[in-house]
């Protein structure tokens, strides 16, 4: 009766068209003739091989056989990063992880921005360097008491990161903002100056391009670009989630520590995500299609609060006597 109702379970779940008898062969790695008979029923599963197929199309033996509360979800969490080279890993290991679904032909990503979106931090300038010297700092005790100055991150990373981000381009993607979306970045460049391990000079270049990157997301919003949206939501916290749907399948994305994540393709799951996540989208201002004045209202925000910290940043440089 188990192994009727598991391969109807995986019957349901393949892409339209897609034979059962194929799908346990390669995941098995057995011949067609042995996949056959274990789908006609004339041969037992093992357990191994219910695992490694449950594993291989990503099915939960728990929730298909309810020995567990149906609250119960099979996740996959990401190492945790301690130094330079595990966070080049990680660079590396969410590439492999985004690539294959987002190279799906119509796939989408939904991300609710509690900060500014991973993927506008990887592209190598200064203040990509900055983020990964504050998400190192506070990772490495090593780097305690090392500036920003004297801090270089090795080419393999810069790389990474570079290939990580590229992933971002010419995709589907929606993004759900507050004007709050930026402050973390503020507050890290102001912390870091009041610290005294990044400059004054260096502090200003890193808001300017901060200004330089959210005008960048405004030219590509009043594009002709169909394939970005902005929301803007003043009512719902975000909380960094992000969903990947495709056409066969979804992945979430939860946020575990400072950069690492619970992922998921449980389905029930995902369904979930992203039933909450549309409701934050229609309790969201399209950004897309707003008018021109509700448009610049928001992002004149973010700009206003980028230019005071500059202000700051300039008054302090006016009052220091030394």
């Amino acid at each position: 009766m188990f192994q009727t109702t598991f391969l109807q379970h995986l019957k349901n779940e393949l892409p339209e068209n897609t034979s059962t008898i194929d799908a346990v062969a390669t995941a098995l790695d057995i011949s067609y003739d042995a996949a056959h008979r274990r789908v006609s029923l004339k041969s037992k599963l093992s357990l191994d091989e219910s695992i490694a197929l449950a594993k291989y199309y990503n099915l939960s033996l728990d929730r298909l056989f309810e020995t567990t509360s149906t609250e119960f979800v099979t996740i996959e969490k990401t190492k945790h990063i301690e130094n330079e080279t595990e966070l080049q890993r990680y660079f590396e290991a969410s590439y492999q992880s985004l690539l294959p679904l987002l190279k799906q032909k119509n796939s989408t990503l939904l991300y609710s921005a509690k900060d500014i979106p991973l993927f506008y931090n990887l592209n190598g300038d200064s203040l990509s360097q900055f983020k990964y010297y504050v998400w190192l700092k506070l990772l490495d005790p090593k780097l305690a008491n090392k500036s920003f100055d004297n801090f270089a991150p090795s080419p393999s990373l810069i790389e990474a990161g570079k290939q990580l981000g590229s992933l971002y381009s010419n995709l589907n993607t929606q993004e759900v903002w507050d004007i709050t979306t930026i402050n973390s970045t503020l507050k890290q460049i102001h912390f870091y100056f009041e610290a005294g391990q990044v400059k004054s000079k260096t502090a200003l270049l890193l808001c300017d391009l901060l200004k330089q990157l959210i005008t960048s997301i405004f030219s590509k919003l009043i594009s002709e670009d169909h394939t970005f949206s902005l929301y803007y939501n003043e009512l719902h916290l975000m909380n960094n989630n992000v969903l990947v749907s495709t056409p066969n399948n979804q992945m979430l994305y939860v946020p575990f520590t400072l950069l690492s994540y619970y992922k998921t393709e449980d389905k029930h799951t995902c369904q979930e995500a992203e039933h909450f996540l549309k409701k934050q989208l229609q309790n969201s201002k399209l950004l897309n299609t707003a008018g021109e004045k509700e448009r610049n209202h928001f992002f004149n925000k973010l700009f206003s609060k980028i230019d005071a910290l500059k202000q700051l940043i300039e008054a302090t440089q006016v009052l220091d006597f030394e």
